[in-house]
């Protein structure tokens, strides 16, 4: 089975992380499987909406640390930056279903959908601090602006879970529903939108983030050369030594 399921029907692609076992966390291949359905979903004419989603237990851990650190992204064009592009500027519909953790990007990517439906057991956190790292996929930009200045160096800067609830209080998901309702929630919704005419949910999305745009992608690049940078640096390789060795970082000497 693939890491990443790809199913299209009735104008609705559903995009599934599919690797429960390692709880969802993203390789880089896995991030190229994304970028790549993201991508021919935008001049095909029979995908109206995408939906992303997880299983009921997890939407994603996040980076695949073994992978990120034998793979670590390589440029731009590395398959994810390819990937927060793509949901950055994706014209039509994106919706997710979250379910269970949804750390480090399973968390920031949510600030590029439309629509985000979670299930009552769904802890987001961007712990990007805690590794010796800074914020990506322009979190440092869309975080304050949904948050709010304090919540979002609350949620940057300490880098600890919150919960279903205050996500659904400060807008960052529209419902929260039982867990195993989550995904067929957010599949209901993707099929009420793919019933309506597309040209004016392209629009419609347009004219919402006009203006903003070209801020956003320049954001991810800055962001990706400082994150690229700090992978190099005392602090993330202490964090992930200790990650892999199963300990707490010291920090005081970084």
């Amino acid at each position: 089975m693939s890491d990443i399921l790809v199913h299209t029907e009735a104008g609705i692609r559903t995009v599934t992380l599919n690797r429960v076992d390692k709880k969802n966390s993203i390789t880089s291949a896995m991030y190229g499987d994304m970028a790549d359905a993201l991508a021919s979903a935008v001049d095909d004419a029979t995908v109206r909406v995408v939906l992303l989603q997880g299983h009921e237990t997890v939407f994603s851990a996040g980076n695949d640390i073994g992978d990120f650190l034998n793979n670590p992204p390589a440029g731009l064009d590395s398959p994810v930056f390819r990937f927060l592009k793509g949901i950055a500027t994706f014209p039509k519909p994106l919706l997710a279903a979250v379910c269970g953790p949804a750390v480090g990007v399973g968390t920031t990517l949510l600030f590029h959908c439309d629509l985000v439906y979670a299930g009552d057991n769904a802890a987001f956190s961007m712990p990007f601090v805690n590794l010796g790292l800074c914020p990506e996929a322009a979190s440092s930009l869309l975080v304050p602006q949904m948050l709010g200045y304090h919540r979002a160096a609350e949620a940057l800067l300490l880098g600890e879970p919150f919960m279903a609830e205050a996500a659904l209080e400060v807008g960052l998901v529209n419902r929260v529903l039982p867990p195993t309702e989550a995904n067929d929630y957010a599949q209901s919704v993707a099929k009420k939108l793919a019933a309506k005419p597309l040209s004016s949910l392209v629009e419609t999305k347009r004219l919402m983030k006009k203006g903003q745009g070209e801020l956003v992608l320049k954001t991810i690049a800055e962001e990706g050369e400082s994150f690229g940078r700090m992978l190099r640096e005392p602090a993330a390789k202490e964090a992930f030594g200790a990650f892999m060795e199963r300990r707490k970082p010291d920090f005081s000497k970084v």
